[in-house]
């Protein structure tokens, strides 16, 4: 199988190509969310492993929390991409290609107990509980105060927003604050291939908040 995951959300976008021969990950720092030749780099980093858009079998795409632009738009592309996958492979033509995880899964890199925490801005924390690859919570936000009781005593504190609230969770969980890193493609590719059944298939970006209607 060929499996491309994309994550683009946060300012280190990555992307990672799972073959029988491995995991080859790309990381774009600083990329901007709504850059447009951002299927041109997709392109390129493909030919340089020896393959091209319809050699795929399935895409995985970090769904977040993060850029709402670069997760919106990461979706966009791989249900575009898919639409030419299954016109070129008739045997695809009836498959999922497109799948969902959300990136702060890869960020908790799929062992242990973790909590992942993120910046909600307006004063609000978002929190989601994973055990491995699996998320034993929902996602919930809390203010400061709450942090301390949203998060299992036995769990590891990592975030990708380090920059902004690390020194906050630094102070509240001490040495449990293992630091702060991107969620990886790399990480989201492995977890597709070891744990399959986690992904969502039709996905959306993960919202914290209801839609509001206007």
């Amino acid at each position: 199988m060929n499996l491309l995951a994309i994550d683009r959300s946060t300012d280190s976008q990555s992307v990672a190509l799972a073959t029988d021969g491995g995991v080859f990950e790309k990381v774009f720092e600083g990329a901007d969310a709504r850059s447009a030749d951002w299927p041109v780099k997709m392109r390129d980093f493909l030919a340089e492993q020896g393959l091209g858009y319809s050699d795929l079998d399935r895409i995985v795409v970090g769904t977040g929390p993060g850029s709402f632009a670069g997760i919106r738009g990461a979706l966009a592309f791989a249900q575009g991409l898919a639409l030419g996958i299954r016109a070129k492979r008739t045997e695809l033509a009836q498959e999922s290609i497109v799948y969902g995880l959300p990136s702060a899964a890869a960020l908790a890199g799929g062992t242990g107990l973790t909590a992942v925490v993120g910046d909600a801005r307006r004063g609000l924390f978002w929190v989601v509980v994973c055990e491995g690859a699996k998320m034993v919570s929902e996602f919930r936000l809390v203010q400061k105060d709450g942090l301390a009781a949203a998060v299992s005593e036995v769990a590891t504190v990592l975030t990708s927003d380090g920059s902004r609230i690390g020194d906050t969770l630094k102070e509240i969980f001490g040495e449990r604050y293992a630091g702060s890193h991107p969620p990886s493609a790399g990480e989201l590719a492995r977890i597709a291939l070891a744990h399959p059944e986690v992904l969502v298939r039709e996905p959306l970006p993960v919202y914290l908040s209801p839609a509001v209607r206007t």
